[in-house]
């Protein structure tokens, strides 16, 4: 056994040592990743002032939030969706529409050893701090990483349900005792019990962020540790999908909330008080309204351009992004697309739901946040010196992801970076919690559940929108509101699983979309043709643009005008004359200069009808390809016109694809653990089990 002490202490000293390298000056994350490298190599060093332990801690936060967290796990919610190219292939694509096994879930492995490593960076810093002479600075310290250690196991539980739970560093255990190495699954509800303990052990200590001299929020103070509490008090006292970790039977797989209801009732209560805590403390506060923006986009713009001082009201907790060493793909899939010019070639993998898009009040100010019906493509030859770049308007089947759009950013140093700092924890998802468990705990909606509501929507510019009164009705509102509020934000689809409405928004959702695609029911009415105005990009990062202004044509007679589109260049002046008329009778003020350009909304952006019309406002140069997935943009959205048969996007017509075709109820509202290869968790571990929806 000494050699596997040996082995024990080497991979310890590696870790100790990559923990200081990266550990971050909380002034902002750029200046910590030009700090030397500290000569330590063992925890009795490390751990011998506040100074290093301090340092160390500061390192737990590399890495917290995987990439696949966000482009493999942050679609699939009714929202968001996958448009990268190919179907079955496809990691992104399967995740997203929930197809598959335990070979296909490969690519999220590294999730599980993410966590798992900063976990055990973790139980170095707790068993060693716990050692150290208590003062408000040690015991604030120990509290930051007993909440870094319960946000990785949350992120564990609701990825692949009980996972091992080890609470004690490597160096500490008996490596006598097999589940050392190869640990178990531990149940679920013990592990969310701990972390909780956890948590309300650590918002005692951790500051508030005002007396933390703390300059962003990149660093978990004590508000973001009540928000991240109840966060997962609801996760645990929500429903997840079990079964008998005994038995392992498939039979036993059931969606349901921990058999102990009284506990269940306790932890939405701990979240409620959490919830409650913050917004008593009055030191936080929605971004609001300024200049010509809106609150919503002030604080996305904002975000983007790391302008922290007009986005520390609001985000509670942002993992810090930036610079060569510490900068992720973030944003990278969820944004436009570019074609080319200052921003480059950049493809976006992701795109809204078109019935998303829909779902929108006129008044929401959040829609055009969150989606953007434009793309950014070249004019002519994309010559970067020579030709002009266009916001170009698109079609329902590519409503791309807008809140971090390459446009609003800070320029990154690379393709697959983008400076964006990642969100986990916003006043607005604390206002939606409270009012959530205020009407679980009540039976009914309070008067400060409807107030919490009510200040998120007055914020979005609906606050004139009804609030339900009964328990079910004001469930439904939260939900909606949610998806309206945190659209890219990776946390709608887990969400859904602990309110037990995955299956049923899944399946509504999908008939949603075939309505729409056959324009019958709620979507009978929903415009066809849109005019965009002709809009040049401004081509340099922080431009503050929003969206091509638009028309939804209704007019039977204004539509006529436009359903025949000029193929002789001879005719485009008359023809921008009619649609400049067009614009002109919906009350804008057209110049010499302006052009506008029908789309028909339901054929694909690359339709005959779609490509001609954007050569009459001068496209010449690849006028119908975008840097888009090829799922969608070179699809269309309605039925009739792909033929009489819904677009495979949609629904395959043998069912092999379409949205969320993988799904299956009490089985695909977890993943599987990976066992393809060498690094995957069931091929390094002997002793775990898989999920039981899975052995097949």
């Amino acid at each position: 056994m000494k050699k596997i002490s040996i082995k024990l202490f080497e991979k310890k000293k590696a870790l100790i040592i990559s923990l200081l390298v990266v550990s971050l000056n909380m002034t902002s994350c750029q200046d910590y990743l030009d700090m030397p490298s500290y000569n330590a190599v063992d925890t009795e060093t490390v751990f011998s002032d506040e100074l290093t332990a301090d340092m160390f801690v500061q390192g737990c936060y590399r890495g917290i939030i995987h990439s696949e967290l966000f482009y493999q796990l942050g679609a699939g919610e009714t929202v968001t969706h996958s448009s990268e190219d190919g179907t079955t292939n496809n990691s992104k694509y399967n995740i997203c529409n929930y197809f598959y096994d335990a070979t296909t879930p490969y690519t999220v492995t590294t999730i599980f050893k993410e966590q798992y490593r900063i976990i055990e960076a973790t139980n170095i810093a707790i068993s060693r701090m716990s050692k150290m002479p208590e003062t408000a600075k040690t015991k604030a310290l120990l509290g930051e990483a007993k909440a870094i250690r319960a946000f990785c196991y949350y992120n564990l539980i609701r990825v692949y349900g009980d996972v091992p739970a080890v609470w004690q560093p490597l160096e500490e255990l008996n490596p006598d005792d097999e589940n050392t190495f190869y640990p178990k699954r531990a149940p679920r509800d013990e592990i969310y019990d701990r972390i909780v303990t956890d948590l309300q052990s650590a918002v005692q200590d951790i500051p508030w962020f005002s007396q933390s001299g703390y300059a962003t929020y990149e660093r978990i103070t004590k508000q973001g540790a009540y928000a991240l509490l109840a966060r997962v008090a609801l996760h645990a006292g929500g429903y997840s999908l079990r079964w008998n970790l005994e038995t392992n039977d498939p039979g036993t797989l059931m969606m349901s909330r921990r058999a102990d209801v009284g506990r269940a009732q306790e932890l939405y209560q701990i979240a409620n008080d959490a919830c409650e805590a913050v917004i008593s403390r009055n030191e936080n506060s929605l971004v609001q309204a300024q200049g010509n923006k809106s609150g919503f986009e002030y604080l996305w713009y904002n975000f983007c351009q790391r302008n922290f001082s007009a986005t520390r009201s609001e985000m509670l907790w942002e993992v810090a992004n930036l610079g060569q060493n510490t900068n992720s793909n973030f944003g990278v899939y969820a944004h436009p697309g570019t074609r080319g010019g200052v921003f480059g070639s950049r493809k976006a993998l992701q795109f809204m739901l078109p019935t998303y898009y829909l779902s929108f009040n006129p008044n929401d100010t959040r829609r055009d946040v969150s989606c953007t019906a434009y793309s950014i493509y070249f004019l002519n030859n994309g010559n970067a010196t020579t030709d002009k770049w266009v916001d170009v308007g698109t079609t329902l089947s590519c409503i791309m992801p807008g809140k971090f759009r390459i446009s609003w950013c800070v320029e990154p140093q690379g393709a697959a970076e983008r400076n964006v700092n990642i969100p986990v924890l916003r006043y607005a998802d604390v206002l939606l919690m409270y009012a959530e468990t205020q009407n679980y705990l009540n039976n009914n909606p309070t008067i400060a559940a409807k107030n919490a509501l009510q200040e998120v929507r007055n914020r979005a510019g609906i606050g004139s929108l009804p609030i339900p009164s009964d328990k079910q009705g004001f469930e439904d509102a939260i939900v909606q509101e949610r998806k309206w509020e945190f659209a890219g934000e990776f946390n709608l689809r887990t969400d859904l699983i602990r309110m037990n409405r995955l299956a049923t928004e899944l399946a509504a959702t999908k008939q949603d979309m075939k309505d729409l695609s056959d324009r019958k029911n709620a979507y009978a009415n929903t415009p066809v043709y849109r005019l965009y105005k002709f809009h040049l990009d401004a081509q340099t990062y922080g431009d503050p643009f929003l969206g091509v202004e638009y028309i939804d044509l209704t007019d039977p007679a204004e539509i006529a005008l436009i359903q025949t589109i000029p193929t002789n260049t001879a005719q485009y002046a008359n023809f921008l004359a009619t649609t400049s008329g067009i614009a002109q009778a919906h009350g804008f003020t057209v110049t010499s200069e302006d052009k506008w350009y029908p789309v028909n909304m339901f054929q694909a952006y690359t339709s005959a009808y779609n490509g001609n019309s954007r050569k009459t406002v001068g496209f010449t140069g690849g006028f119908n390809t975008l840097q888009i997935g090829n799922i969608i943009y070179t699809k269309p959205t309605g039925s009739a016109e792909n033929g009489g048969q819904y677009p495979n996007w949609i629904q395959a017509p043998d069912g092999s694809d379409g949205l969320y075709y993988g799904f299956q109820q009490n089985r695909s509202e977890l993943l599987p653990f990976a066992n393809k290869s060498a690094g995957h968790p069931l091929i390094d571990n002997p002793n775990l089990t898989q999920h039981p929806g899975y052995l097949n």
